[in-house]
């Protein structure tokens, strides 16, 4: 026999974790400098075709700060609780389409950084140059991230489509001539994985300025770099960028 479905109030919890878990992705990346004002949105799936997306309402202030209760219930098709002004983002596929292509993505951010910009229409290439400085951001490189290559607005399904395809089985991306889009099973792993891919492309835009030729990490070198586990590469580091908000008096309220 099944287990019995869980209670209304486990379920309106779990909920009010996830949107707090959300305007505290959003705040960590505008506070990071991953996105500069009202553009970007974080999104985490809750059901077979259901997801909490942050929306922009009708006293929108920007993702540093986001509150819960920007972080709205809606389907993949964008129908859902838009109630109080509140709309869903103009690139919703971006979200609904990789779920949709990747039954193994919970949680997409999708950002506009400067250094990832930059490094995209360049077309820097992101290599293995530093090792333990940033290893999560070290194997982005030698793993390859791949590019979706045109800088539209993805606000279609078919254009989500292309960006799901041109994003394989990555957990990153890079839209040129546009921002980056990440993935994860949580929120964080999203969340800290923008991060690593923004310190890949500013460590390689900054250094594509200088005429020295920097080598990549020998391979006896890469032989010493462990994987030091999500317990430290996303949660701790979620840990540290929550203290930050904190700090700066930057969290958001807790949800109802």
């Amino acid at each position: 026999m099944s287990a019995p479905p869980p209670p209304v109030e486990a379920t309106r919890e779990r909920l009010a974790g996830l949107r707090h878990t959300i305007a505290l992705g959003c705040r960590i990346l505008a506070q990071q400098g991953l996105v500069e004002d009202i553009l970007g949105h974080v999104s985490v799936r809750v059901g077979r075709d259901r997801m909490l997306v942050r929306c922009r309402g009708p006293r929108e202030r920007g993702l540093l700060f986001t509150e819960p209760e920007d972080v709205r219930l809606v389907g993949f098709d964008g129908q859902g609780a838009l109630d109080g002004g509140y709309s869903i983002p103009n690139e919703l596929p971006i979200h609904s389409e990789l779920m949709r292509a990747r039954p193994d993505i919970t949680a997409v951010v999708h950002a506009h950084p400067p250094s990832v910009l930059l490094a995209g229409l360049a077309g820097i290439p992101l290599r293995p140059v530093f090792g333990a400085y940033n290893i999560p951001a070290f194997r982005m490189a030698v793993a390859g991230v791949p590019v979706y290559p045109r800088a539209v607005l993805i606000r279609r399904p078919e254009l989500g489509r292309e960006m799901a395809a041109a994003m394989s089985d990555s957990h990153v991306c890079i839209l040129r001539g546009h921002g980056l889009t990440t993935a994860g099973t949580t929120v964080e792993q999203a969340v800290i994985r923008a991060l690593n891919l923004n310190a890949l492309c500013r460590v390689s835009y900054d250094l594509s300025r200088f005429d020295h030729i920097v080598t990549d990490i020998p391979e006896p070198d890469i032989a010493e770099l462990p994987d030091l586990g999500s317990a430290f590469n996303d949660t701790a580091l979620w840990r540290h960028h929550i203290a930050r908000l904190d700090h700066l008096g930057l969290l958001p309220a807790r949800a109802d």
